[in-house]
């Protein structure tokens, strides 16, 4: 037993032995006594990390998933019959925007998933490249928006004209310019005269709506207290400021929602401060998974 322990030379024996037949053994299987050392073994905190990355990855898989089945929703109830014309092109779609974030919400998380559960070091670098461009991307968005306020303030206002202009064909606009209008007490961009730019609006249009703004200019957009006035807009612009004032809000969207984005600039700071920080868990998290898959596999 004891020569056996002595150091011999390297011969090409030394890798595998054979056996009678001619078939080759592992080298631990043709020679017990040699000793080879072990490979290491993960540790109950990394163990728990991996689990804990593995659920964190898709928690934000299914919130991607709930994300893309929304914008898909949204496109396909917009979609014409067969044979007809599409009235929002997909470009400018504002659904076409949740498409893409689930989208890529769900390629980063099941990626981080599979990674984790997998042990792939190929799909955890991957994971963690996506979850750092996303980050360096906020951070970048957020100084510009420092930077650039005043440019800021105009794209707000060219995106608020832009919601007049389409109001009527797009419902995800009208739905936007409707609540904006509703919760701020506001009507038109600098003055609820803005409407007569929209063609529907405009009092030589045909329709209906013609002279009119939309009922959620008004200041009791409700019958009796309960019932919705879809017409309680309808004329305004024919009236004298003193007269519409009476009916609806004369003051524009465009300051009151600068004030309301100025009062609530703690809470929206506060929010990219989160979503940085649970990007920054989920992407030291994998970091451990990785140092571990790793080591495991050296």
């Amino acid at each position: 037993q004891a020569s056996r322990l002595v150091e011999l030379p390297y011969s090409s024996f030394d890798d595998e032995d054979d056996d009678d037949d001619g078939h080759s053994l592992p080298r631990d299987t043709a020679d017990p006594g040699v000793w080879y050392p072990s490979s290491p073994k993960v540790s109950p905190f990394g163990r728990c990390v991996r689990h804990l990355a593995f659920l964190w990855n898709l928690l934000f898989l299914l919130l991607g998933l709930l994300i893309l089945a929304v914008g898909v929703w949204g496109l396909l109830a917009k979609s014409p019959l067969p044979g007809g014309e599409r009235g929002v092109p997909l470009a400018s779609d504002p659904m076409l925007l949740f498409v893409l974030a689930g989208l890529a919400a769900t390629a980063v998380s099941l990626a981080g998933c599979l990674g984790t559960f997998c042990a792939s070091p190929c799909l955890l670098r991957f994971f963690l490249g996506a979850v750092l461009a996303f980050v360096g991307l906020e951070v970048l968005g957020g100084l510009l928006l420092l930077l650039a306020r005043r440019r800021l303030r105009d794209a707000l206002r060219d995106l608020l004209l832009l919601c007049l202009l389409r109001y009527q064909e797009d419902p995800d606009l009208q739905f936007l310019v409707d609540e904006v209008q509703r919760s701020l007490r506001c009507c038109g961009l600098e003055s609820y005269r803005d409407w007569e730019s929209n063609p529907y609006f405009n009092c030589s249009a045909p329709g209906v709506q013609a002279c009119g703004v939309p009922a959620s200019c008004c200041q009791d957009p409700l019958d009796n207290g309960s019932v919705p006035n879809a017409q309680c807009g309808f004329g305004v612009l024919g009236l004298g400021a003193a007269a519409a004032g009476a009916v609806v809000h004369l003051g524009g969207c465009g300051a009151a929602l600068g004030a309301w984005l100025r009062g609530q600039a703690g809470a929206i700071a506060a929010g990219a401060s989160a979503l940085v920080l649970v990007e920054a868990v989920g992407a030291l998290m994998a970091l451990r998974v990785l140092r571990d898959v790793t080591a495991v596999r050296v």
